[in-house]
């Protein structure tokens, strides 16, 4: 299967924002650059009319400009290797690359090779709900990872002691990418493929890591709230800040009260509890 990539260039204050809507459309795959960023979709999938009118809207205020190329999914692999550096969340967790060296002073280590999967822990929303994962106790626990993607959040809830970690994501490439990824980070589990409607995943859980979009998170919320454990937590990313009024809303009449929330780049993740 080709893909179109395009490579996008626009204002700094811009790139979050384009990311966040091109996301909304379908897109999952984004490499920033120091000029915007590339987003990569399946030929046959690419909705031109959708991106077109994303494109317009910001195109005076975002100066954008973009380039569209023809290439193989293989190809990713290269372009990871030259654009992707290792992160650190404080002294949590180093991420890194298996073509990176390990790094002492942190208390755990991932291996990602992300290919064509979202959430590497560069974008801010992975980030922060991986900081928010180290601050809750995963001993003992059972954790479910909705939308999984490269799945960086269920190894670091494995990482963090839990006893179980379920997994899955809607695109069967994310599971590919995310089952090489387990088994970097000796993780003895399989993702799932499909939606939580689709996998029906087998509550209650403890933990429940739900880093998507607006949209997704609104329509299934209550899902999670029948999964969780009373006393459970809730942790949501994947939208901005003034979205969070929103979320917490819908979550009350769930009985998920608001324990913590945090923001990085305008882009904002909450901690829930079942009450």
């Amino acid at each position: 299967m080709d893909y179109l990539e395009l490579k996008i260039t626009c204002r700094e204050e811009f790139r979050e924002i384009l990311i966040a809507e091109l996301s909304e459309i379908g897109y999952d795959s984004f490499l920033e650059t120091e000029e915007g960023f590339d987003t990569y979709s399946e030929i046959d999938s690419f909705d031109r009319e959708a991106f077109d009118e994303i494109i317009h809207r910001y195109q005076e205020a975002a100066a954008i400009s973009l380039k569209e190329n023809r290439v193989q999914k293989t190809n990713w692999n290269e372009e990871w290797e030259k654009n992707y550096d290792p992160i650190a969340v404080d002294d949590l967790v180093y991420v890194r690359a298996s073509f990176h060296p390990s790094q002492e002073g942190f208390q755990h280590e991932i291996v990602i090779n992300p290919k064509m999967s979202f959430g590497t822990g560069h974008h801010a929303t992975t980030f922060q709900m991986l900081r928010l994962q180290g601050r809750i106790d995963h001993k003992g626990k059972r954790v479910l990872d909705v939308g999984s993607g490269t799945g960086i959040l269920a190894i670091m809830a494995h990482l963090l002691g839990a006893d179980e970690v379920q997994a899955f994501d809607i695109d069967d490439w994310c599971v590919d990418n995310g089952n090489e990824n387990f088994a970097l980070n000796s993780l003895p589990i399989q993702m799932g493929l499909g939606t939580i409607r689709s996998v029906q995943p087998k509550g209650p859980f403890d933990i429940i890591l739900a880093n998507i979009n607006k949209n997704v998170l609104l329509d299934e919320l209550e899902i999670y709230a029948s999964l969780l454990k009373e006393g459970g937590y809730l942790l949501l990313s994947g939208f901005y800040t003034e979205d969070i009024q929103d979320l917490t809303d819908h979550c009350k009449s769930l009985d998920l009260d608001l324990l913590s929330q945090e923001s990085k780049d305008n882009w904002a993740a909450l901690v829930m509890k079942k009450s």
